[in-house]
């Protein structure tokens, strides 16, 4: 998380946008033996919402991750208006 609040550009093998998704984006975290993905979204230039998070044990991020990370930002700009 420090390297997205303090680097100008974040390196793709930590943040990438996942292809065929609403915007979502994909956060790679690595804590010991485990690896974690935090799914998120922009709301304007300078704010991230992580909205969902897993702890990840395949190549491909799992369809229903997304459907939840997509649902949960739908719901939040719904709940913005």
């Amino acid at each position: 998380m420090r390297l997205i609040e303090e680097l100008p550009t974040i390196p793709s093998s930590y943040f990438k946008k996942l292809v065929n998704t609403d915007e979502i984006w994909e956060v790679r975290v690595v804590a010991g033996n485990n690896i974690f993905r935090l799914l998120c979204f922009f709301d304007g230039p300078m704010l991230i919402v992580i909205n969902h998070a897993f702890q990840k044990k395949t190549q491909k991020t799992p369809p229903q991750a997304i459907k939840i990370a997509e649902a949960r930002k739908k719901d939040y700009f719904e709940r913005r208006k």
